[in-house]
This record gives C-alpha cells, structure tokens and sequence, in this order.
C-alpha cells in the first residue's frame, strides 16, 4: 500500500504495521513522503479501497468530513467517544471514515458496498454531497439496507447546546434500534 503524506500523527494512526521509507527522506522537507507498507503479497494484493479506523463487520459507519485531522480533533474525538460509549459502542466496535482523505472516494455507492453498513451516522457530511436524498439534521432516511441519520458535526454541536440536546436525543433512538 502507498501513502503519500507528511504528517507523522496521520501516519500513527493510520498503520499497525511496520513502515519502510523508499528512497531518501529530507526531515526538513515540506513536501509528503512515499511511504510502502510491510505486508505479504496477499495483504499487498487485497488493498483497502477505504482508509478508516474500526471495524467495518459491525455495520455501524460514522461519516465525516475532519480536513486538518485524521479523523476528528482531540476535542470531537473525546466528546465522540464519550458519546458511543454511553450507548455501549467503543471506537473498535465502529467504523469511522474521514471523506476529507484524499484517498476516500466521496460516493455513496461506493461507501455502501465496501462498508456494507446497516446504520451511518453523517457528522456534519451534508447528504447532497453524497448524492442522497435531503435529510433534515437529526432525522433518518431509511434504505433498502441501511438508514442514515443525518446529523451536525461536533465542532457545531460544541458552539450551540440546543444541537447537542437534538442530537443526543435522537442518536439514542437511532443507535438503540439496533
């Protein structure tokens, strides 16, 4: 697997894995670095089409779109795990991908078939953008396969307590009918 970056904190949390550099490495270069990713070459040849973190087995997918982070800033990520975990979920018993990864395609079918989730969250990821339906914040749309909740992400819900409140109440429901 190639990733092109130069942010250590993406490459942390993105590899479980030993990393080799190819080539030589400027430390003081501003530009990203190739980096290959140990592995056999049947984990070379079954690349993921999605970067994310979690699991994807437990059909429960959190959409977001994080441009200045991995996944969430510290803030959102410990509110969002707080936030799961009061519903008994933890960060390995979701799926969580960031659609501002270059490496992430932004389409929905896409999403579906490699996901193949039965409940997604969208944090703040407006539903038009993936070519769904209008769905009002902090409402459903049920699907063939899944349903989606459409909701704010929570750096708006940390501006504005009434979001929060609407959120938290419907997310309950959402996640409970699982």
């Amino acid at each position: 697997m190639n990733l092109l970056t130069n942010n250590p904190a993406a490459l942390q949390s993105l590899m479980s894995e030993t990393i080799f550099v190819c080539g030589e490495v400027d430390a003081t270069a501003s530009t990203p670095v190739m980096v290959s990713v140990g592995g056999s070459d049947e984990e070379q040849g079954s690349r993921e089409e999605f970067i994310y973190q979690g699991d994807k087995s437990t059909g429960v997918l959190f959409i977001l779109r994080y441009p200045a982070y991995p996944y969430f800033s510290p803030q959102a990520e410990e509110a969002f795990t707080k936030t799961i975990g009061a519903l008994g979920l933890t960060l390995s018993n979701v799926a969580v991908v960031n659609l501002a990864n270059e490496h992430n395609p932004n389409d929905f079918k896409r999403i579906m078939s490699f996901f193949q989730p039965t409940k997604i969250t969208l944090l703040g990821v407006e539903p038009v953008s993936l070519k769904l339906p209008i769905i009002a914040h902090n409402a459903y749309m049920k699907g063939k396969i899944a349903t989606v909740f459409n909701t704010f992400s929570f750096e708006e819900m940390f501006a504005d307590v009434e979001k929060k409140k609407l959120f938290w109440g419907e997310f309950k429901t959402f996640i409970s009918s699982l």
